[in-house]
């Protein structure tokens, strides 16, 4: 028997049609502004000629330790609310191993004060990055979501090349790498930053494309490339083709251990032929037949600074984030001035080692190498090896063979760091949950 609708019965359905459209907004307002603020940060179009040669960031920005702080509790109670079973499932032990050896670092840390500082970030920035993935509701949403997001970020660089030149473009007068003049930055503080964030957009836009968001997904290719091009980022320009190459080639390889040596072989080999060369004088013979700089534009020299500093820590390290910029390193000897001023190894894996001992370097490997990788094997054989998983592991594997040139691993709100953890927890996700249309 049918009956009125009482007022007070529509008002309470009014009320939660309300609620709904303004958890919507939230969700997608706080993951755009998410990726813009890890993309762009709080001070974009840095001035270069103002900073002196040696100075150091020692992130101490209150601003963005609050912001990230804000944002890890918007986003956990974002995800809660509709998601609380996905973020269960990082309890599992590879990421817990992981964590406790972080927090490990942390006390027994050379310099306890900093390490804590600069650990509370990344645990913000770790908490965001896994509740990224989870705030979308459908793949549509989301890819909606990172095309205007991408087309922001592509926007405000380009926006910056024609309107502030000086500050988006690397300028002859810089202080501290002159050389560099001419080289397209954007918002970011560096040109190798800025090439690496677009090598990822151009992952995304292919995805866009498959996903049939075409037009923007065209827009963001044709302005990464652009972009990458001019940035002259020679490792990123170069590892985007490798990777887009050997992720084609996953459709032929299927089986996990084929995947593991098409996968992580190529990343043995750039970490032999970078810092093996100052460990090894056959590996430094080959890699001088190379064509290839064989100092690799320097890093030779702080390589071979930053393992001859960790011998006496192998099994500790110097703490988290505790060794470069610290009181770690002094009394260094005539032509090492330099080891005192700069901020990470260039090599991911030698600075982890630095932080955290061989032992976390171990742990590392397990829960950023070894886990996704399974994780990707798990959806693509469970029915989730899409358009987005493909995305998700081309950014997790530019990213592993970046981080034998470049430094970003748990470096708190790198905008690389954050990018390549978001791309970790989707296919931690997509291996254990069917993606809604």
């Amino acid at each position: 028997m049918s009956r009125f609708v009482t007022t007070s019965e529509l008002r309470a359905v009014v009320g939660e049609i309300r609620r709904a459209e303004v958890l919507d907004i939230a969700r997608a307002v706080t993951f755009i502004g998410v990726l813009l603020l890890a993309w762009i940060s709080l001070q974009p179009f840095e001035d270069l000629s103002d900073m002196q040669i040696g100075e150091v960031t020692l992130g101490s920005n209150a601003v963005t330790y609050a912001v990230y702080g804000l944002l890890a509790a918007l986003t956990v109670a974002l995800v809660l609310h509709e998601n609380a079973r996905g973020l269960a499932t990082l309890a599992k032990p590879v990421f817990l191993w992981f964590a406790a050896g972080l927090c490990i670092s942390v006390l027994i840390s050379f310099d306890p004060g900093t390490s804590v500082r600069r650990f509370s970030l990344t645990a913000f920035v770790i908490v965001v990055a896994a509740c990224m993935p989870l705030l979308a509701k459908t793949e549509r949403e989301l890819m909606h979501w990172l095309s205007i997001a991408s087309l922001v970020l592509l926007v405000t660089c380009y926006l910056g090349i024609l309107l502030v030149p000086h500050l988006s473009i690397h300028q002859a007068g810089d202080p501290q790498e002159p050389g560099l003049a001419g080289n397209w930055r954007g918002a970011f503080g560096h040109k190798n930053m800025a090439a690496a964030i677009m090598a990822m957009l151009l992952f995304l836009g292919i995805y866009l494309i498959r996903a049939g968001g075409r037009i923007s997904g065209v827009t963001v290719i044709v302005l990464s490339s652009l972009f990458l091009l001019y940035s002259a980022g020679k490792s990123s320009l170069a590892l985007c083709f490798s990777v887009l190459l050997l992720t084609s080639l996953t459709a032929f390889v299927r089986s996990f251990r084929g995947r593991v040596v098409m996968c992580l072989t190529p990343l043995v080999l750039l970490n032999m032929l970078s810092i093996g060369t100052v460990m090894s004088e056959t590996l430094a013979q080959i890699a001088q037949l190379l064509p290839l700089d064989s100092s690799f534009t320097g890093r030779t020299d702080i390589w071979n600074f930053a393992l001859q500093s960790l011998q006496p820590k192998l099994m500790t390290g110097y703490g988290y984030a505790s060794f470069w910029g610290s009181s770690a390193i002094q009394n260094l000897p005539e032509g090492k001035e330099w080891a005192a001023y700069a901020s990470h190894s260039h090599n991911g894996y030698l600075d982890t080692a630095l932080g955290m001992g061989l032992p976390g370097l171990v742990l590392l490997i397990a829960a950023l190498v070894i886990a996704p990788l399974r994780d990707f094997q798990s959806a693509d054989e469970g029915g989730n090896g899409g358009p987005l998983l493909m995305m998700f592991f081309r950014i997790w594997l530019f990213g592993l063979y970046l981080s034998t040139m470049e430094s970003f691993y748990l470096d708190r709100a790198d905008p690389i760091w954050v990018t390549f953890m978001i791309a970790v927890f989707g296919m931690h996700y997509l291996a254990r949950f069917r993606l809604r249309e």
